[in-house]
């Protein structure tokens, strides 16, 4: 390991999150001295140093200096929710503010690299403009997403640190748990399905099924983060990062059910949140002793894939940015549903 290399030491804000959880596996991977910063005295499945602070409080945040000055790179993917995107965007700017305002008091910070996503385009909104651009003009109203860059931009001017904004779609990690995690709650659907006999229903309209989406692989994304946070080509700059292809559910659909071994039905909008309820009983006859959690609900409530196929309209954005300034990998989506299902398969989250 170089000099170089010994001297950067990664700073992650929402480490447990299913987007922190492989960019800490992939900066450890590369040699990287990690830190992951948490509101509650957590540990890290990967052993990394947890550093305990309240980002909404300055004060809290001021008192982590000691513990942070040897950072260089900061990655960021923490938020926290609210009532509504009003209420959001105050507190998750607050957050962001106090700890680049306390890092570069005292650590060599050279970049801070921002987790946004669709939404700075308008995607919980509606149907928006796709592919969705980076050079696309901001939309108007409440989103913490674009008021965070707004800030770290304005405060970024004169100094000798850089940021970057990572923007991905629906990202796709076998992390258990987390209410984020679309392949998860596809794999419990189906897992349901195949004990009770019946075919793999599509849950959403047959405007959705029709819909263009894409996919952002967690590990792809950790990789193009990490080259944005050291390429001279990333500062000051946003990136979609996708896996690089788009589907059509229509198509992708029937390969999910294909690998699960069902057949594949029409579309029918259904709740995976009432599913999931309906079924909790045979969800936890199906576990046994067999799976690592009989209780489905503690796997995952269904609401964020409510969501997801409630989308009625086309959900991608134009990746090319990112490929064309440096970072060339790429990943089938259809082979990244059947790597993530059968790793949870492996770890006994799904029979």
């Amino acid at each position: 390991m170089d000099k170089m290399q010994q001297q950067k030491v990664a700073l992650v804000a929402g480490a447990s999150g299913i987007v922190g959880r492989q960019l800490v596996k992939t900066l450890l991977h590369k040699g990287w001295e990690t830190i992951g910063v948490s509101r509650q005295a957590l540990s890290h499945p990967d052993g990394i140093t947890m550093v305990n602070v309240d980002l909404l409080d300055a004060q809290d945040s001021a008192r982590a200096q000691q513990s942070l000055s040897r950072v260089t790179h900061l990655f960021y993917s923490a938020w926290v929710n609210a009532a509504n995107w009003t209420e959001m965007v105050e507190p998750n700017v607050t957050m962001l503010r106090n700890l680049v305002s306390t890092l570069e008091k005292t650590a060599p910070l050279q970049t801070v690299s921002l987790m946004q996503g669709y939404k700075v385009y308008g995607a919980h909104l509606g149907p928006f403009k796709t592919p969705a651009r980076e050079s696309d003009p901001g939309v108007p109203g409440a989103e913490f997403n674009s008021a965070q860059l707004a800030w770290l931009s304005q405060y970024q001017r004169g100094k000798r640190w850089h940021w970057n904004a990572i923007r991905p779609g629906v990202v796709g990690s076998a992390v258990p748990g987390n209410t984020m995690n679309l392949a998860l709650s596809i794999a419990l659907y189906a897992s349901l399905c195949k004990a009770l006999g019946l075919p793999l229903r599509f849950p959403g309209s047959e405007q959705t099924w029709h819909s263009i989406v894409d996919y952002t692989d967690a590990g792809l994304l950790a990789e193009a983060t990490l080259w944005a946070a050291t390429s001279p080509a990333a500062q000051n700059q946003a990136f979609n990062v996708n896996n690089g292809d788009l589907w059509r559910w229509s198509e992708l659909w029937p390969r999910i059910a294909r690998w699960f071994e069902l057949d594949s039905a029409p579309p029918v909008r259904l709740s995976f949140h009432q599913l999931f309820t309906d079924y909790r009983g045979a969800w936890r006859e199906l576990a046994g002793d067999r799976l690592v959690e009989a209780d489905i609900m503690q796997l995952s409530d269904g609401h964020f894939a409510d969501f997801v196929f409630g989308w009625n309209y086309d959900m991608f954005g134009d990746g090319s940015k990112l490929r064309r300034s440096g970072f060339t990998r790429m990943q089938a989506t259809d082979e990244m549903f059947f790597s993530l299902f059968a790793q949870l398969r492996a770890a006994r989250v799904i029979p």
